[in-house]
C-alpha cells in the first residue's frame, strides 16, 4: 500500500511539473534588439579570439529600433526633446580609460547616453545615472558632459538605428545613424589604444 501511495505521489508531482513547464513561455522576439559596439571594433573576436593586439577603450550597449516606413526625426523622434538614443533601455557607454569629449575630461566608467536631436545638430549627453528605461527619469543635474555635433546625410538610408566606432587621430569617432541622418561623436585620449594589426590570425600567445 505504501508503495502504491508513493507511486501516486510521484505521478502527481511529475504531472504538476509537466503542466508548469508547458505553461512557461519564452517572451516574443524584441522588435528593437539589443546590440553592442566596441572600440577597437569587434574587440572580443579580433583581440580575444584571434589574438591580435589591442586595448579595449569603449563599449556601447543599445537597442536598434527599425524604421518600418515611418518618418523618424522630427516625427517619431521629436526635435528638441531628450531621446534615449535607441529604444527600450537608454543607451549606455563604458570607457575603460579616461577620455575627452567636447573638450571635457570623462573618467573611466559607465554612463548613460542621451541625445537632443534637431534638424542641423544633435546635443549628445553623458549622464551618471545608469540602468534607465527610456528618458523618463532623466536628471540633468547628473550630466557629465554635453556637446553639440552636426548632422550629415548618409549615402544610404538606414533601416535600423546603428552605432559603430571608427578609428580617428588620437582616438575614435562614434557614428550614430538612422533613416537619412548620421552624426559622429569625437572621442579622444592622450595615447591611442594599441592598433589592431592584420596577418596575426592563428598565432598563439607566448
Amino acid at each position: 500500500m505504501n508503495t502504491l501511495k508513493a507511486l501516486l505521489v510521484t505521478a502527481c508531482i511529475a504531472a504538476t511539473q509537466l503542466t508548469f513547464a508547458q505553461d512557461k513561455k519564452m517572451p516574443p522576439l524584441d522588435p528593437s534588439p539589443m546590440d553592442m559596439a566596441y572600440y577597437p571594433v569587434m574587440f572580443p573576436y579580433i583581440c580575444k579570439v584571434k589574438g591580435e593586439p589591442g586595448t579595449l577603450v569603449a563599449r556601447t550597449v543599445y537597442s536598434r529600433p527599425q524604421k518600418k516606413g515611418r518618418p523618424i526625426f522630427g516625427n517619431l523622434v521629436e526635435y528638441g526633446k531628450v531621446w534615449r538614443l535607441g529604444a527600450n533601455e537608454a543607451t549606455e557607454i563604458e570607457f575603460f580609460r579616461p577620455v575627452t569629449i567636447g573638450g571635457k575630461p570623462v573618467a573611466k566608467g559607465r554612463y548613460t547616453m542621451y541625445a537632443i536631436p534637431t534638424e542641423k545638430n544633435w546635443t549628445i549627453i553623458l549622464n551618471r545615472q545608469t540602468d534607465i528605461w527610456g528618458a523618463y527619469k532623466y536628471e540633468q543635474n547628473l550630466d557629465v558632459v554635453r556637446t553639440d555635433i552636426p548632422v550629415t546625410t548618409p549615402d544610404e538610408e538606414l533601416e535600423a538605428f546603428t552605432m559603430v566606432f571608427e578609428k580617428a587621430p588620437n582616438g575614435a569617432n562614434l557614428l550614430m545613424g538612422w533613416d537619412k541622418t548620421l552624426v559622429s561623436l569625437p572621442i579622444r585620449w592622450s595615447e591611442a589604444a594599441a592598433p589592431v594589426t592584420k596577418n596575426t590570425a592563428g598565432k598563439k600567445k607566448q
